[in-house]
């Protein structure tokens, strides 16, 4: 019960990089965001191999028992991250693909309209030629 407060801000921490992907996908900052924090997570990642102690040290200055239970902590937090990044990706490319396959339908229709009215009006002219 002392140590409840590194559950709630990594439930918050969750929470904001859902809220944040969610309503700011498509903004070029967010995809910068993205870069930096992986830069952040390959550096952590790398200091962790070398100084596991200093990993065991914060987790229990976060009252995290162990340093493999916060990475484990944190890997869930990136694991989330990952499927909702993949998930928005997913999501805003599909509505690409949609608009795309609507653009192409509606040029292909009117492009046969325009072709099948060419040749309605060419054989009206036959017809009253030949009349």
């Amino acid at each position: 019960m002392k140590y409840i407060w590194i559950q709630l801000l990594l439930l918050l921490g969750t929470g904001s990089l859902v809220l944040m992907f969610v309503r700011r996908w498509d903004r070029a900052h967010t995809r910068a965001w993205k870069r930096m924090a992986f830069a952040a997570f390959v550096i952590a990642n790398v200091y962790a191999v070398f100084r596991p102690q200093d990993v065991t040290w914060v987790a229990n200055q976060l009252g995290v028992g162990r340093g493999t239970d916060l990475v484990l902590y944190l890997l869930v937090v990136a694991m989330a991250f990952m499927t909702l990044n993949s998930f928005m990706r997913f999501r805003s490319l599909e509505a690409k693909l949609t608009d795309l396959a609507r653009a192409i339908a509606v040029n292909d229709g009117q492009r046969v309209n325009t072709e099948r009215f060419a040749e309605d009006e060419a054989a009206g002219l036959t017809e009253k030629v030949n009349q």
